[in-house]
């Protein structure tokens, strides 16, 4: 299960923010938010990216002001950043972390 949360914005719409194991097998967690028309359109877009088992139970972490504004002002209207509590890290599209890893 994952930790996350939702915030209902003032014209309707919902900021969903989840911490989800990275894809790849890798142990560590992403901060993922994504910005959509209701809970289940959020978690729509998520799975439909390739993130298949994403759940979004309760509202223990909800997303705070500062990313809620990065989710909005991004054109895509999904990003993450690897460090959960770092507020130094800037977020980036949902692209770089579901990119497949180039071969060296």
């Amino acid at each position: 299960m994952s930790q996350g949360g939702f915030i209902k914005l003032p014209g309707g719409s919902v900021v969903v923010a989840l911490a989800l194991p990275r894809p790849g097998g890798d142990d560590r967690r992403v901060r993922v938010l994504v910005h959509a028309a209701n809970r289940q359109r959020a978690l729509t877009r998520l799975r439909n990216l390739g993130l298949r088992a994403v759940y979004l139970r309760g509202n223990m972490r909800p997303p705070t002001p500062d990313e809620v504004t990065a989710v909005l002002h991004h054109p895509d209207g999904v990003v993450w950043r690897q460090t959960l509590d770092d507020d130094t890290e800037s977020w980036h599209p949902i692209r770089a972390l579901l990119r497949p890893a180039r071969a060296a």
